[in-house]
């Protein structure tokens, strides 16, 4: 019994260790660009292991360099109510958990801090391992972060297509311009691939961006 409490408690102090360097992590990203995510390692070791060829784009500019349109763009597609929570998004996880209750497909309602937690530090395999870790580091985040820090982590972060990373990756591979330079249509047609960017295309993103377009200007932009 000795032995198995022993046991028990390294692992539990070896959780913790984890969870601390995890969160001076998240702490030291409101002053340090991050070089890679843990998003971009496992695109890279899945190429590997598939054995396909694989080339990442990634430059991370400050948020001044990316087109408000996109910003825009992409919060009225992922999270509307971004500047209104606390990380959390307490309306549409119950809005999930009512249309499960209906029977029809379970709704994602991550918050774009959510999303950026995932890419930093986890990976995209769901589980509930994986929903607790991240789950505890989104306070850390928007109480160390900040809101426009966080949105500028992750549109730098966030996967826009095979080995494509960020905002400015994103519009000189898909429109061959700066990510200052993305139109309103550019913008949305991006923000439309985001929950599939490895199979989804700008181009063929006409009626989400439609809708992407109306909830911009439903909400003043």
């Amino acid at each position: 019994m000795r032995g198995a409490a022993r046991v028990c408690k390294r692992i539990l102090l070896f959780a913790l260790g984890l969870y601390l360097l995890l969160a001076l992590s998240l702490v030291s990203l409101r002053w340090i660009n991050p070089i890679t995510t843990a998003v971009q390692v496992q695109m890279r070791i899945e190429a590997l292991f598939a054995r396909k060829t694989y080339h990442k784009r990634y430059d991370f500019v400050p948020l001044k360099r990316i087109s408000p349109d996109l910003q825009h763009a992409v919060i009225a597609s992922e999270d509307s109510r971004f500047y209104q929570h606390h990380g959390f998004d307490w309306v549409e996880i119950q809005k999930a958990v009512d249309e499960e209750d209906e029977d029809r497909p379970m709704r994602g309602a991550s918050t774009i801090t959510q999303q950026l937690v995932k890419n930093l530090f986890l990976t995209t395999r769901r589980s509930f391992v994986r929903k607790g870790v991240e789950a505890s580091l989104v306070p850390v985040a928007e109480f160390a972060l900040g809101k426009q820090r966080i949105l500028e982590l992750y549109l730098n972060v966030v996967e826009w297509g095979p080995g494509v990373f960020g905002a400015q990756a994103a519009a000189e591979s898909h429109y061959g311009v700066a990510a200052s330079a993305l139109g309103r249509e550019q913008a949305a047609r991006l923000a439309g691939i985001l929950p599939n960017p490895v199979r989804r295309k700008p181009a063929r993103m006409n009626q989400k961006a439609e809708i992407i377009l109306g909830r911009m200007r439903q909400m003043g932009w």
